[in-house]
């Protein structure tokens, strides 16, 4: 049996002249057979290089066609091009083409159509087919094992939404990784297709779509808050790095925690710098735990209240603002309809409480982590997932921590919780929210108090104070590259780059707004 291989470049009228040649030979001959490549114009070139060097052949234009040895078990035996093709039908099938070149050009158009079209399909398919490439780091923290029951039930990225998951940490905990993949497949989730660990610095975040960043695993402290600083850098860096080498060009990244949240979203942007709109930190814990304290007062439910806004450092010196805050189905003498609500502040008639108890219970709560255990993380985590992939609440505010680029008065390339809403599979800062302005103390406080600390990180050197209606770069003068270039290597141990858990509020007092706004720095 005769078996040939015809490939050549889709828009090639000799090819396409070849191709109907050959369709006709295997037509009328029992024992001739054929397979075409077809390849884009301008993968082509690069193509049949490939298989030249790979078979030592030399052959230089479209098409090209060589025969199979089936019977040999050998590599193919080159015939050549159109002519040498030609040539072999006429001698040993007496069979010739008489195709005019009009013919030729037209069918050559038809075939870069149709392989256009076909390609667009496959991509289509493989779309349909390939799961969500999702990455945890830090995967035994107990957060983790909350988080996973809910990223495999299908409400964060929806029933059709096939997902991998890759579960990364420190080689010590290589066996403890193992146990929660087998833990994760007995879910039987119908979305999870599949879940797998990884240990190794070089392989992580290979072609991932979605990162997960949480608090490390380790439980020793540490009571140096400089310490504590700087113990975060290198790990920051090479997640940054290895993250901008090896993931998905939209790859999302979420860093969510409870310790130096916006620290480490930032340092991520330094060393990701292109996806930095793409990395984003969790406030809707924060937010949660401040809609509790005041639905608790309300004697409602935390769900009834909404539009709770978190500025600032997510983990440290913060604002909560309740001046745009609503509650819904509050038992009061006014009622109306589900979707009737009041403003929190005109409900909440102890504006002492909102001064000094409120204020009190939610820095307690931000500066200790309390309360922000494995439950709360996981769901802000998800919740916050789900947002960025369908869209929140329409008319709903949520806060987010993104990389400022002014908005708002607040210093440029800082990571800032702000109010924002998600739409399209983005999020957008609301810099239309009217009567939201912070006083210039508190927000000289809020970015002062993250510059310095990323200025103790190392990687910025100098930075602008915070002036009200001023945009101020803080990234001036950063470290030379020579200093910023992560340590990639095997011999890279993860003990030696886990932080240990500290707070970031340290001997901090809260300071409340004079207007009775509600303020946690």
């Amino acid at each position: 049996m005769a078996k040939f291989v015809i490939a050549g470049r889709a828009d090639c009228p000799y090819y396409a002249k070849a191709e109907l040649l050959a369709d006709y030979l295997q037509k009328n001959l029992p024992d001739f057979q054929i397979y075409k490549i077809t390849q884009h114009p301008d993968v082509w070139e690069e193509w049949l290089k490939d298989v030249c060097e790979k078979n030592k052949w030399n052959h230089q234009k479209s098409p090209i066609i060589w025969r199979e040895l089936l019977d040999r078990g050998g590599k193919g035996l080159l015939l050549g091009g159109y002519n040498e093709f030609l040539e072999h039908a006429q001698l040993y099938y007496d069979v010739t083409s008489s195709m005019m070149t009009e013919l030729m050009m037209v069918i050559a158009q038809e075939n870069l159509e149709a392989h256009i079209e076909k390609e667009l399909e496959k991509e289509a398919q493989k779309d349909l087919i390939s799961p969500l490439q999702v990455w945890i780091t830090s995967a035994t923290s107990p957060a983790c094992y909350n988080l996973l029951p809910i990223l495999t039930s299908g409400e964060v990225f929806g029933m059709q939404t096939e997902i991998s998951l890759t579960l990364f940490d420190k080689e010590q905990t290589e066996e403890h990784l193992r146990s929660l993949v087998m833990e994760t497949e007995d879910l039987a989730s119908p979305v999870l297709r599949s879940v797998s660990s990884c240990t190794k610095v070089k392989h992580a975040f290979h072609q991932a779509h979605v990162v997960i960043v949480l608090d490390d695993s380790t439980e020793e402290e540490v009571y140096c808050l400089e310490e504590c600083l700087r113990s975060r850098l290198p790990l920051c860096r090479l997640y940054g790095y290895l993250i901008e080498k090896n993931a998905h060009e939209s790859v999302r990244v979420i860093v969510g925690g409870k310790t130096f949240v916006n620290l480490k979203t930032v340092l991520l942007t330094i060393h990701a710098p292109s996806i930095t709109h793409n990395i984003i930190a969790v406030a809707l814990g924060v937010e949660g735990q401040a809609k509790a304290a005041v639905a608790r007062k309300l004697k409602t439910t935390a769900s009834c209240i909404k539009d709770v806004i978190i500025w600032g450092n997510i983990t440290g010196n913060n604002y909560v603002d309740l001046r745009k805050a609503r509650v819904y189905r509050h038992d009061s003498a006014i009622w109306g309809p589900p979707q009737f609500s009041r403003p929190v502040l005109d409900v909440i008639f102890d504006s002492e409480w909102v001064k000094r108890e409120f204020v009190m219970t939610i820095k307690n709560l931000t500066s200790t982590g309390k309360q922000f255990g494995r439950i709360l993380a996981a769901h802000s985590i998800a919740t916050t997932l789900k947002y960025w992939y369908h869209g929140s609440p329409p008319g709903e505010i949520v806060s987010l921590g993104v990389l400022s680029e002014g908005q708002f008065g607040i210093p440029e390339g800082i990571v800032f919780s702000m109010p924002v809403k998600f739409e399209n599979g983005t999020w957008v800062v609301l810099t239309d929210l009217k009567d939201v302005e912070l006083s210039e103390q508190i927000m000289t406080q809020m970015t002062s108090d993250l510059i310095q600390k990323l200025v103790a990180f190392g990687d910025v050197m100098t930075f602008q104070p915070y002036q009200s209606g001023h945009k101020d770069s803080i990234l001036s003068d950063q470290a030379p590259d020579e200093e910023k270039d992560p340590v990639m290597s095997d011999a890279v141990e993860f003990l030696d780059l886990i932080p240990h858990t500290i707070s970031e509020n340290q001997n901090q007092e809260p300071i409340n707004d004079s207007k009775g706004k509600t303020a946690e720095l």
